[in-house]
């Protein structure tokens, strides 16, 4: 009777740890991916909404015939208005005005009223204002 040594079944620490080590930095580099992916895409967002926020500035100044002195003017007509009339608004889709996509409002400022210059932005992911991430309208 030649019998053999069983041998042990299961795997070791060794194994286990160095499969915990391999999933560790796969889910670092998946996380890491996805952050990424999710900055551009807030980034694409508030260029839409820009986008669409600055049409609708255009359109109040062609019906008015001068430029919002705030974005509410967008959803309801100013009482300072000289011709009310005119007013053709709401100027946007929904009741209220859009935040940008980290929850925070964006900003408006007539930059030159004689040529109807003016510029929309987001102080973009770090709430800090003129900072290198800012997403603005090229106005």
């Amino acid at each position: 009777m030649n019998r053999r040594p069983r041998r042990p079944r299961g795997f070791t620490l060794m194994e286990i740890l160095l499969v915990l080590a391999i999933l560790v930095v796969l889910a670092s580099m998946v996380t890491l991916g996805y952050s990424q992916i999710q900055r551009r895409s807030y980034v694409n967002a508030a260029k839409t909404q820009l986008g669409l926020l600055e049409t609708a500035v255009n359109a109040y100044s062609i019906d008015v015939g001068t430029l919002p002195s705030n974005l509410e003017g967008l959803l309801q007509a100013p009482g300072d208005l000289p011709r009310p009339e005119k007013w053709g608004g709401p100027y946007l889709a929904k009741s209220q005005l859009p935040t940008d996509p980290w929850n925070q409002p964006y900003q408006y400022e007539i930059t030159d009223p004689s040529t109807g210059k003016f510029r929309i932005w987001s102080n973009g992911p770090d709430q800090q204002p003129g900072s290198s991430d800012d997403v603005s309208t090229t106005q």
